[in-house]
Protein backbone atom coordinates (compact mmCIF):
# COMPACT_ATOMS: atom_id res chain seq x y z
CA UNK A 1 0.00 0.00 0.00
CA UNK A 2 1.78 3.78 -0.67
CA UNK A 3 2.52 5.60 2.54
CA UNK A 4 0.56 8.61 1.15
CA UNK A 5 -2.96 6.86 1.42
CA UNK A 6 -3.77 7.44 5.03
CA UNK A 7 -7.45 7.65 5.14
CA UNK A 8 -8.03 3.93 6.36
CA UNK A 9 -5.28 2.41 7.74
CA UNK A 10 -3.24 3.59 10.93
CA UNK A 11 -0.59 6.37 10.98
CA UNK A 12 2.50 7.23 12.93
CA UNK A 13 2.80 11.36 12.42
CA UNK A 14 5.73 13.03 14.01
CA UNK A 15 4.65 16.40 14.89
CA UNK A 16 6.65 19.67 15.52
CA UNK A 17 5.55 23.07 17.24
CA UNK A 18 7.87 26.03 17.60
CA UNK A 19 6.02 29.42 17.21
CA UNK A 20 6.62 30.66 20.22
CA UNK A 21 9.09 30.05 23.40
CA UNK A 22 8.35 26.13 23.54
CA UNK A 23 10.62 23.61 20.57
CA UNK A 24 8.53 21.02 20.33
CA UNK A 25 7.76 17.37 19.22
CA UNK A 26 5.78 14.70 19.74
CA UNK A 27 5.00 11.49 17.76
CA UNK A 28 1.23 9.79 17.35
CA UNK A 29 -0.20 6.71 16.15
CA UNK A 30 -4.20 6.52 14.97
CA UNK A 31 -6.00 3.74 13.70
CA UNK A 32 -9.73 4.78 12.29
CA UNK A 33 -12.16 3.82 14.79
CA UNK A 34 -9.79 3.88 17.67
CA UNK A 35 -8.59 6.25 20.52
CA UNK A 36 -5.46 8.32 19.16
CA UNK A 37 -2.14 7.69 21.51
CA UNK A 38 0.26 10.09 22.08
CA UNK A 39 3.82 7.67 21.76
CA UNK A 40 6.20 10.27 22.68
CA UNK A 41 5.46 14.38 24.07
CA UNK A 42 9.10 16.30 24.44
CA UNK A 43 8.51 19.72 24.92
CA UNK A 44 11.80 21.68 25.47
CA UNK A 45 11.08 25.72 27.52
CA UNK A 46 13.21 28.09 27.27
CA UNK A 47 11.34 30.32 30.57
CA UNK A 48 14.83 30.53 31.71
CA UNK A 49 16.08 32.13 28.49
CA UNK A 50 14.09 34.58 28.23
CA UNK A 51 13.34 35.20 32.22
CA UNK A 52 15.90 37.97 32.42
CA UNK A 53 14.38 40.22 30.00
CA UNK A 54 10.21 39.56 31.38
CA UNK A 55 9.31 37.99 28.35
CA UNK A 56 9.72 36.19 24.63
CA UNK A 57 12.66 37.86 23.19
CA UNK A 58 12.02 36.87 19.07
CA UNK A 59 15.55 36.75 18.15
CA UNK A 60 16.73 34.62 21.35
CA UNK A 61 13.69 32.53 20.92
CA UNK A 62 14.43 31.77 17.38
CA UNK A 63 18.18 30.68 17.36
CA UNK A 64 17.35 28.08 20.25
CA UNK A 65 14.89 26.87 18.19
CA UNK A 66 17.43 26.29 15.40
CA UNK A 67 19.66 24.85 18.18
CA UNK A 68 17.27 22.62 19.69
CA UNK A 69 14.43 21.13 17.36
CA UNK A 70 16.48 18.13 16.02
CA UNK A 71 17.03 17.17 19.51
CA UNK A 72 13.52 17.73 20.47
CA UNK A 73 12.93 15.44 17.11
CA UNK A 74 15.12 12.42 18.15
CA UNK A 75 14.16 12.57 21.77
CA UNK A 76 10.87 12.20 20.74
CA UNK A 77 11.64 9.11 18.44
CA UNK A 78 13.57 7.59 21.18
CA UNK A 79 10.76 7.80 23.65
CA UNK A 80 8.69 6.34 21.18
CA UNK A 81 10.98 3.68 20.53
CA UNK A 82 11.06 4.09 16.73
CA UNK A 83 13.23 5.95 14.02
CA UNK A 84 11.99 7.68 11.10
CA UNK A 85 11.66 4.53 8.75
CA UNK A 86 8.33 4.32 11.13
CA UNK A 87 6.80 7.51 10.29
CA UNK A 88 4.33 7.75 7.62
CA UNK A 89 4.02 11.92 8.00
CA UNK A 90 5.40 14.80 9.08
CA UNK A 91 3.63 17.58 10.69
CA UNK A 92 4.80 21.34 11.51
CA UNK A 93 3.57 24.76 12.49
CA UNK A 94 3.83 26.52 9.85
CA UNK A 95 1.86 29.61 11.31
CA UNK A 96 1.13 31.95 12.39
CA UNK A 97 3.64 32.81 15.21
CA UNK A 98 7.31 34.53 15.79
CA UNK A 99 8.59 34.43 12.27
CA UNK A 100 11.82 33.16 13.11
CA UNK A 101 10.94 30.12 15.29
CA UNK A 102 8.36 29.02 12.61
CA UNK A 103 11.11 29.09 10.06
CA UNK A 104 13.16 27.04 12.03
CA UNK A 105 11.09 24.27 12.71
CA UNK A 106 9.48 24.61 8.90
CA UNK A 107 13.07 23.91 7.77
CA UNK A 108 13.42 21.27 10.27
CA UNK A 109 10.40 19.59 9.09
CA UNK A 110 11.80 19.84 5.18
CA UNK A 111 14.87 18.16 6.09
CA UNK A 112 13.05 15.48 7.54
CA UNK A 113 10.41 14.75 5.11
CA UNK A 114 13.42 15.21 2.17
CA UNK A 115 15.65 12.90 3.45
CA UNK A 116 12.93 10.01 4.89
CA UNK A 117 11.00 10.25 2.04
CA UNK A 118 7.67 11.16 3.97
CA UNK A 119 4.71 13.77 2.99
CA UNK A 120 4.83 16.84 4.58
CA UNK A 121 1.70 18.58 5.70
CA UNK A 122 1.53 22.56 7.16
CA UNK A 123 -0.55 23.28 10.82
CA UNK A 124 -1.94 26.34 11.73
CA UNK A 125 -1.21 26.33 15.19
CA UNK A 126 -4.27 27.89 15.92
CA UNK A 127 -6.10 24.59 14.07
CA UNK A 128 -3.48 22.56 16.20
CA UNK A 129 -5.11 23.94 19.48
CA UNK A 130 -8.60 23.93 17.91
CA UNK A 131 -8.60 20.52 17.03
CA UNK A 132 -7.16 19.13 20.59
CA UNK A 133 -10.91 18.11 21.84
CA UNK A 134 -11.12 15.41 19.37
CA UNK A 135 -7.29 14.46 19.89
CA UNK A 136 -8.13 13.65 23.90
CA UNK A 137 -11.75 13.65 24.02
CA UNK A 138 -13.01 12.23 20.41
CA UNK A 139 -15.38 15.70 20.13
CA UNK A 140 -17.68 15.51 17.01
CA UNK A 141 -18.44 18.66 14.48
CA UNK A 142 -19.57 20.82 14.91
CA UNK A 143 -18.42 22.04 18.44
CA UNK A 144 -17.51 25.62 20.47
CA UNK A 145 -13.89 26.55 20.99
CA UNK A 146 -12.98 29.27 23.02
CA UNK A 147 -8.87 29.24 22.12
CA UNK A 148 -7.24 31.26 24.78
CA UNK A 149 -3.67 31.54 24.81
CA UNK A 150 -0.91 33.85 25.31
CA UNK A 151 -1.60 35.72 22.07
CA UNK A 152 -4.39 34.73 20.74
CA UNK A 153 -8.33 34.81 22.24
CA UNK A 154 -10.94 33.61 19.89
CA UNK A 155 -14.23 31.88 19.93
CA UNK A 156 -14.19 29.56 16.92
CA UNK A 157 -17.22 27.39 15.70
CA UNK A 158 -15.11 24.04 14.22
CA UNK A 159 -17.36 22.12 11.66
CA UNK A 160 -14.29 20.26 10.24
CA UNK A 161 -10.78 19.78 10.25
CA UNK A 162 -10.31 23.07 8.10
CA UNK A 163 -13.53 24.64 8.31
CA UNK A 164 -13.50 27.49 11.31
CA UNK A 165 -15.95 30.05 11.88
CA UNK A 166 -14.89 32.89 14.62
CA UNK A 167 -17.77 34.02 16.48
CA UNK A 168 -15.47 36.68 17.92
CA UNK A 169 -11.96 37.75 19.17
CA UNK A 170 -9.96 40.23 20.73
CA UNK A 171 -9.09 43.24 19.42
CA UNK A 172 -5.91 43.78 21.44
CA UNK A 173 -3.87 42.45 24.24
CA UNK A 174 -4.93 38.31 24.70
CA UNK A 175 -5.66 37.29 28.04
CA UNK A 176 -2.35 35.04 28.16
CA UNK A 177 -0.61 38.54 27.24
CA UNK A 178 -2.55 40.24 29.94
CA UNK A 179 -1.78 37.65 33.04
CA UNK A 180 2.15 38.02 31.62
CA UNK A 181 2.14 41.66 31.63
CA UNK A 182 0.26 42.01 35.26
CA UNK A 183 2.98 39.24 36.48
CA UNK A 184 5.61 41.41 35.31
CA UNK A 185 4.00 44.80 36.63
CA UNK A 186 3.42 43.12 40.54
CA UNK A 187 7.12 41.58 40.04
CA UNK A 188 5.96 38.03 39.57
CA UNK A 189 7.99 35.48 37.83
CA UNK A 190 7.17 34.19 34.10
CA UNK A 191 5.59 32.83 32.92
CA UNK A 192 2.66 34.98 34.22
CA UNK A 193 -0.38 32.76 34.01
CA UNK A 194 0.75 30.29 36.76
CA UNK A 195 2.11 33.46 38.61
CA UNK A 196 -0.79 35.21 38.95
CA UNK A 197 -3.08 32.27 39.23
CA UNK A 198 -1.20 30.86 42.53
CA UNK A 199 -1.54 34.67 44.20
CA UNK A 200 -4.79 34.82 43.41
CA UNK A 201 -5.70 32.03 45.04
CA UNK A 202 -5.07 33.41 48.60
CA UNK A 203 -6.55 36.92 47.53
CA UNK A 204 -9.86 38.67 47.92
CA UNK A 205 -11.12 39.24 44.32
CA UNK A 206 -13.43 41.97 45.95
CA UNK A 207 -10.82 44.75 47.31
CA UNK A 208 -10.18 46.00 43.81
CA UNK A 209 -13.09 46.31 41.56
CA UNK A 210 -11.85 46.57 37.95
CA UNK A 211 -13.70 46.91 34.66
CA UNK A 212 -15.13 44.36 32.34
CA UNK A 213 -14.25 45.45 28.96
CA UNK A 214 -16.84 45.41 26.53
CA UNK A 215 -19.34 43.87 28.44
CA UNK A 216 -21.48 47.16 27.69
CA UNK A 217 -21.85 46.52 23.98
CA UNK A 218 -23.17 43.37 21.83
CA UNK A 219 -21.42 40.57 20.12
CA UNK A 220 -18.40 38.13 21.47
CA UNK A 221 -15.31 40.73 20.87
CA UNK A 222 -13.35 41.41 23.60
CA UNK A 223 -10.69 43.97 25.11
CA UNK A 224 -7.96 43.60 27.84
CA UNK A 225 -5.43 46.14 27.55
CA UNK A 226 -7.67 48.41 29.69
CA UNK A 227 -7.97 46.18 32.86
CA UNK A 228 -4.15 46.03 32.53
CA UNK A 229 -3.93 49.96 32.56
CA UNK A 230 -6.93 49.74 35.50
CA UNK A 231 -4.59 47.41 37.44
CA UNK A 232 -1.30 49.85 37.19
CA UNK A 233 -3.80 52.58 38.44
CA UNK A 234 -4.78 50.81 41.42
CA UNK A 235 -1.24 48.77 42.09
CA UNK A 236 0.52 52.40 42.20
CA UNK A 237 -2.40 54.42 44.35
CA UNK A 238 -1.56 51.46 46.82
CA UNK A 239 2.58 52.17 46.63
CA UNK A 240 1.47 55.77 46.87
CA UNK A 241 -0.29 55.33 49.79
CA UNK A 242 1.73 52.36 51.63
CA UNK A 243 5.32 53.19 50.02
CA UNK A 244 5.06 49.97 48.48
CA UNK A 245 3.54 46.51 48.11
CA UNK A 246 2.42 43.61 50.71
CA UNK A 247 2.05 40.15 49.58
CA UNK A 248 -1.54 40.53 50.80
CA UNK A 249 -1.80 43.58 48.50
CA UNK A 250 0.15 41.81 45.75
CA UNK A 251 -2.33 38.47 45.93
CA UNK A 252 -5.69 41.09 46.39
CA UNK A 253 -4.46 42.59 42.97
CA UNK A 254 -3.95 39.20 41.18
CA UNK A 255 -7.59 37.86 42.70
CA UNK A 256 -9.22 41.26 41.27
CA UNK A 257 -7.96 40.87 37.79
CA UNK A 258 -8.01 36.88 37.85
CA UNK A 259 -11.98 37.61 38.83
CA UNK A 260 -12.52 40.19 36.00
CA UNK A 261 -11.30 37.91 33.19
CA UNK A 262 -13.19 35.18 33.98
CA UNK A 263 -16.03 37.48 33.94
CA UNK A 264 -15.20 38.60 30.73
CA UNK A 265 -14.59 34.86 29.38
CA UNK A 266 -17.75 33.74 31.02
CA UNK A 267 -20.06 36.35 29.55
CA UNK A 268 -18.65 36.36 26.19
CA UNK A 269 -18.75 32.34 26.17
CA UNK A 270 -22.40 32.97 27.01
CA UNK A 271 -23.12 35.06 23.97
CA UNK A 272 -21.14 32.99 22.07
CA UNK A 273 -23.22 29.57 22.73
CA UNK A 274 -26.15 32.03 22.37
CA UNK A 275 -24.99 32.96 18.77
CA UNK A 276 -25.01 29.55 17.95
CA UNK A 277 -28.62 29.10 18.78
CA UNK A 278 -29.64 31.85 16.56
CA UNK A 279 -27.69 30.08 13.59
CA UNK A 280 -29.83 26.87 14.14
CA UNK A 281 -26.75 25.12 15.63
CA UNK A 282 -26.37 22.95 18.92
CA UNK A 283 -22.77 21.81 19.24
CA UNK A 284 -21.30 18.67 20.29
CA UNK A 285 -19.45 20.36 22.93
CA UNK A 286 -18.38 23.26 24.18
CA UNK A 287 -14.69 23.02 24.42
CA UNK A 288 -11.49 25.25 25.56
CA UNK A 289 -8.06 25.30 24.75
CA UNK A 290 -4.79 27.25 24.93
CA UNK A 291 -2.29 28.33 27.37
CA UNK A 292 -4.73 29.98 29.47
CA UNK A 293 -6.93 27.09 29.29
CA UNK A 294 -4.96 25.80 32.39
CA UNK A 295 -6.18 27.82 35.05
CA UNK A 296 -8.57 26.13 37.27
CA UNK A 297 -10.96 29.14 38.28
CA UNK A 298 -11.54 29.90 34.48
CA UNK A 299 -12.54 26.47 33.90
CA UNK A 300 -14.63 26.20 36.86
CA UNK A 301 -16.61 29.37 35.22
CA UNK A 302 -16.84 27.91 31.95
CA UNK A 303 -18.35 24.55 32.98
CA UNK A 304 -20.98 26.88 34.37
CA UNK A 305 -21.94 28.45 31.31
CA UNK A 306 -21.61 25.61 29.10
CA UNK A 307 -24.76 24.42 31.01
CA UNK A 308 -26.36 21.25 29.48
CA UNK A 309 -23.53 21.85 26.41
CA UNK A 310 -20.73 19.27 27.40
CA UNK A 311 -17.49 21.28 28.78
CA UNK A 312 -14.10 19.66 27.31
CA UNK A 313 -10.50 20.92 28.36
CA UNK A 314 -7.38 19.14 27.44
CA UNK A 315 -5.21 18.07 30.21
CA UNK A 316 -3.00 20.40 31.46
CA UNK A 317 0.24 19.44 29.38
CA UNK A 318 -1.82 19.71 26.12
CA UNK A 319 -3.04 23.26 26.80
CA UNK A 320 -0.04 25.07 26.15
CA UNK A 321 1.71 24.83 22.83
CA UNK A 322 3.01 21.17 22.20
CA UNK A 323 3.79 18.83 19.46
CA UNK A 324 1.12 16.42 20.09
CA UNK A 325 -1.93 18.90 19.06
CA UNK A 326 0.26 19.63 15.87
CA UNK A 327 0.27 15.61 15.01
CA UNK A 328 -3.11 15.69 15.03
CA UNK A 329 -4.05 18.37 13.09
CA UNK A 330 -1.52 17.02 10.69
CA UNK A 331 -2.71 13.66 10.74
CA UNK A 332 -6.77 15.55 10.15
CA UNK A 333 -5.47 17.48 7.18
CA UNK A 334 -3.55 14.46 5.50
CA UNK A 335 -6.62 12.41 6.02
CA UNK A 336 -8.60 15.10 4.17
CA UNK A 337 -6.38 14.97 1.21
CA UNK A 338 -3.99 17.77 2.03
CA UNK A 339 -0.24 17.69 2.04
CA UNK A 340 2.28 20.54 0.95
CA UNK A 341 5.73 20.54 -1.35
CA UNK A 342 8.91 21.80 -0.51
CA UNK A 343 7.77 25.58 -0.85
CA UNK A 344 5.84 25.25 2.26
CA UNK A 345 5.77 28.82 3.57
CA UNK A 346 6.53 29.96 7.21
CA UNK A 347 3.43 32.21 7.62
CA UNK A 348 3.49 34.91 10.58
CA UNK A 349 -0.10 35.47 10.28
CA UNK A 350 -2.32 32.69 9.10
CA UNK A 351 -6.74 33.19 10.22
CA UNK A 352 -8.34 29.99 10.60
CA UNK A 353 -11.71 31.98 9.01
CA UNK A 354 -10.67 33.37 6.04
CA UNK A 355 -13.84 34.95 5.52
CA UNK A 356 -13.79 37.26 8.67
CA UNK A 357 -11.89 40.47 8.81
CA UNK A 358 -8.29 40.31 10.10
CA UNK A 359 -8.26 40.75 14.38
CA UNK A 360 -6.73 44.36 15.03
CA UNK A 361 -3.50 44.24 16.82
CA UNK A 362 -0.19 42.27 17.70
CA UNK A 363 0.57 40.66 20.66
CA UNK A 364 4.04 40.35 22.47
CA UNK A 365 3.58 36.90 22.25
CA UNK A 366 2.72 36.23 18.46
CA UNK A 367 0.32 38.56 15.84
CA UNK A 368 -3.16 38.09 16.03
CA UNK A 369 -4.98 36.01 13.20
Amino acid sequence: MERTTGHDRALTVLGMESSCDDTAAAVLRHEPGTAPVILANVVMGQAALHAPFGGVVPELAARAHAEKMDLAVEQALAGAGLSLGDLDLVAVTAGPGLIGGVLAGVMCAKGIAMGAGLPLVGVNHLAGHALTPRLTDGAGFPYLMLLVSGGHCQFLLVEGPDRFTRLGGTIDDAPGEAFDKTAKLLGLEQPGGPAVEREAARGDAARFRFPRPLLDRPGCDMSFSGLKTALIRSRDQVMAGRGGLTRQDRADLCAGFQAAVADVLAEKSRRALAECTARGLRPTAFAVAGGVAANQALRLRLTEVAGDVPFLAPPLRLCTDNGAMIAWAGLERFRAGGTDGMDLAARPRWPLDRQSPSLIGSGRKGPKA
